[in-house]
């Protein structure tokens, strides 16, 4: 296996980052996962039903792009810190073709595997 470029790596985590703060934005909702309140979903009784699915819709995706933006800023920790690349489970080195799909992992395939997850 090669050595982690530290600088690619990074340039590629904060890429993915600037494109979740972006996908939060258009969302209504700041970088913590919170919404703005820019977000209509509709005041008209008739339409509540559809205006808390569509809250609970996008609520669900709010959280899901904040649970990964998190996970790009504890990689970009660990990035700072030299440890980015490095199986938190066993000490191993995450292979290239892994952190290229997902950059933020924290596991090796082999934990990642045995932990079910």
């Amino acid at each position: 296996m090669t050595t982690i470029d530290n600088a690619a790596a990074k340039e590629r985590l904060e890429a993915e980052r600037s494109k979740l703060v972006h996908q939060l934005s258009e969302l209504g909702a700041t970088e913590a996962g919170e919404l703005t309140g820019d977000v209509d979903f509709g005041d008209a009784f008739a339409d509540a039903g559809a205006a808390t699915a569509e809250r609970t819709e996008v609520l669900g995706l709010v959280e899901s792009l904040k649970s990964s933006l998190d996970g790009i800023d504890a990689a970009l920790a660990k990035v700072g810190r030299g440890t980015y690349g490095i199986c938190t489970q066993c000490g191993s080195r995450i292979s290239d073709a892994r952190l290229e799909h997902r950059p933020a992992s924290v596991r090796c395939i082999t934990c990642k595997d045995k932990s079910g997850g």
